[in-house]
């Protein structure tokens, strides 16, 4: 489990084609510290799981299924992602849950600046964006944010300085394609209220 609350950024230093999946290699730097192997650790907001460490570098062996509903694919050397490693029991819970799975892409389709501050705009698939409420949240790339407005096209974020300077967000450039996760508990109303099948 983790919050979205990113705590920094690891640099892809290799992509490695493995069968039908991928192999990646991250230089976390200080956030590789207390990593042992099996951990999960949210990289750009999907799950992945530590199986090589050396030193403060880290590999990630991803599937098929992985790459299909990922960026991963198309990322390169040189790419920077989005780190936040899990929950510990007793951590503090900011940000909101969020479950490293993620359920599609969205696309950034208009930045307007505004001072220090940005508004993205982002158009999504419509099964996602029925998920989504003004004022809830949502993640994007491993970050956890508050939607401002959502219809049935687009959805709108505004973000501060701090999470352009500190997160991916703030190098996006129109056209680029984001991990989306939805909120949880959005997903099991969802599913409640459903009309059932006889």
């Amino acid at each position: 489990m983790f919050t979205g609350l990113v705590e920094g950024t690891g640099t892809i230093v290799s992509v490695e084609q493995d069968g039908p999946g991928m192999r990646l290699t991250l230089e976390l730097g200080p956030l590789s510290e207390g990593v042992k192997l099996g951990d999960s650790i949210a990289v750009a907001g999907c799950c992945l799981t530590v199986v090589e460490i050396q030193t403060s570098r880290c590999t990630f062996e991803l599937g098929s299924e992985t790459l299909s509903k990922t960026t991963f694919a198309r990322r390169s050397p040189g790419d920077r992602l989005n780190i936040e490693r899990s929950l510990r029991v007793g951590d503090r819970m900011g940000g909101h849950f969020v479950t490293g799975h993620v359920d599609g892409l969205g696309t950034l389709v208009r930045r307007r600046e505004e001072g220090e501050w940005s508004h993205f705009y982002f158009e999504a698939p419509f099964e996602l964006l029925r998920q989504m409420v003004n004022k809830g949240s949502i993640t994007i790339d491993g970050v956890s944010l508050t939607v401002v407005q959502v219809d049935d096209r687009e959805f709108s974020i505004a973000l501060i300085p701090h999470t352009l300077d500190v997160t991916t967000l703030g190098s996006l450039d129109v056209g680029q394609t984001v991990h989306l996760e939805t909120d949880i508990l959005a997903k099991y109303i969802q599913r409640a209220v459903a009309p059932r099948q006889s």
